[in-house]
């Protein structure tokens, strides 16, 4: 009996033990298809499905940041099969009026591109929207000295700046040679080639007028080069002193008028949207285009004709003849980038995502090499001795600009100044407004911005 008894309880354990094996090791034992071993495979846990929502300005995919953004989403997406990006893409002014419903229901798209001027960026934050970064996680990104400076606010960073834009004239070269002039070197000249390029049937310059801040930029630039001093504009922005009373102010306002005379612009410019105009340029029926080093890519997009490529060339303004200011004291910009959303589901992938995407060897890397931007990060490893023409002008114009601006003056103060500023520029230009009510508006504008 006792021998009985003994055999059931070794079956009893070697049963249980059984058991327990299989249930520790369930579906990942496996058995080798030789004879001689078995395996174990190690338990593997499959990444969580994410989804993330990516907004963008950039609505043309093939072409500058959208292409670039495109690439490094399928490329992220490759190496994170668990992630999913959806994307959403609005030209300017259209993003502007989306993100405004998206900060109202508080539902701001995961990763997202923003402008750092204080009349975009500041009541977002203020609102608890844009998420915090930590500034120690980019000590080796190489940004460009001040090139995130935008984007901190109260000491906290808010977003990381994808690019150092200048802003200045392309031209068509052959337009010019048509037309019988050079490109000028003073205000004065510019006027003149105004007047023999209308008299040849060609328009002068392309402008997104209906978006406004173009206009208004045209004229800082204007200024700028007048005063010879990139802090009057902000100064009269803050008021310091007066935008009526300046008299550098109000003679670069004047000349400004000048050369609206001319019909500079195309006809009914003030309906034509940023897509209009640089159609109406890229198809050769404007000599010039007034914008920033954003729009460099056009040297190099597929869609546009050769002819057109040949002789894309792009110049700083022109200096104003009398002027403190030099050619080379450049209106800049460096003042859009990415943010990620504060109430974001998936915030740590958002912030994982944002970093890849920013990562030197991807961002400023690929972006430089393939002609889509100048980025905001250190670029001279990247140089392969191929650039083409336009990424030779910019970088070249860039590294001899005797000063350059931060944000435009239209984008220094809140987003009411900015909305009045815009608008009455626009007015002067279009012959709807005096000189006087121009600049005394601009100052009531600036004397309720709300600090």
């Amino acid at each position: 009996m006792k021998n009985k008894l003994f055999l059931k309880v070794v079956c009893l354990v070697i049963t249980c033990m059984m058991v327990l094996g299989l249930a520790a090791c369930g579906s990942t034992v496996t058995t080798a298809t030789t004879a001689t071993a078995t395996t174990v495979a190690a338990t593997t846990v499959a990444a969580q499905p994410v989804s993330l929502k990516f907004f963008s300005v950039v609505p043309d995919r093939t072409a500058r940041e959208g292409k670039l953004e495109t690439m490094l989403i399928d490329q992220y997406m490759n190496e994170n099969p668990n992630v999913k990006i959806e994307v959403e893409a609005l030209q300017d002014e259209q993003y502007k009026t989306k993100f405004k419903a998206y900060s109202a229901s508080n539902s701001l798209p995961d990763v997202m591109f923003t402008w750092n001027q204080p009349s975009f960026l500041t009541p977002a934050v203020k609102a608890g929207l844009i998420q915090e970064l930590n500034p120690k996680d980019y000590e080796s990104y190489n940004f460009v000295s001040g090139a995130n400076n935008g984007y901190m606010i109260d000491g906290k960073l808010y977003g990381l700046s994808s690019a150092a834009y200048i802003v200045g004239m392309f031209y068509n070269k052959a337009l010019f040679d048509k037309a019988g002039v050079t490109y000028p070197t003073k205000f004065s000249d510019l006027i003149a080639a105004s007047k023999a390029l209308r008299a040849k049937g060609i328009i002068p310059c392309a402008v997104a007028g209906k978006d406004k801040w173009p206009v208004s930029m045209l004229l800082n630039d204007i200024w700028l080069k007048e005063a010879g001093n990139q802090q009057v504009i902000y100064d009269a922005v803050n008021q310091k002193t007066k935008f009526a009373a300046d008299t550098s102010i109000v003679e670069g306002a004047k000349q400004f008028k000048a050369l609206m005379d001319t019909k500079f612009f195309q006809d009914s410019f003030t309906s034509a949207d940023y897509g209009a105009a640089q159609n109406l340029f890229t198809q050769e029926k404007a000599a010039m285009y007034y914008m920033g080093s954003w729009d460099m890519s056009m040297a190099s997009n597929d869609k546009l004709s050769d002819t057109f490529k040949k002789n894309l060339v792009f110049a700083k303004f022109p200096a104003m003849d009398g002027g403190k200011g030099k050619d080379t004291d450049l209106e800049g910009w460096c003042a859009s980038g990415y943010s990620v959303a504060a109430n974001s589901k998936v915030k740590d992938e958002a912030v994982k995502f944002l970093n890849y995407m920013m990562k030197p060897d991807n961002w400023a890397k690929i972006g430089w090499q393939q002609n889509l931007i100048m980025p905001a990060q250190k670029f001279d490893a990247y140089k392969t001795g191929k650039e083409n023409a336009i990424q030779n002008n910019i970088s070249e114009i860039f590294a001899s600009a005797t000063s350059i601006s931060g944000s435009p003056y239209n984008d220094s103060g809140d987003p009411a100044f900015k909305t009045a500023a815009e608008s009455g520029v626009q007015l002067y230009a279009a012959g709807l407004a005096t000189l006087e009510k121009a600049l005394d508006d601009l100052d009531t504008a600036a004397a309720k911005i709300q600090k």
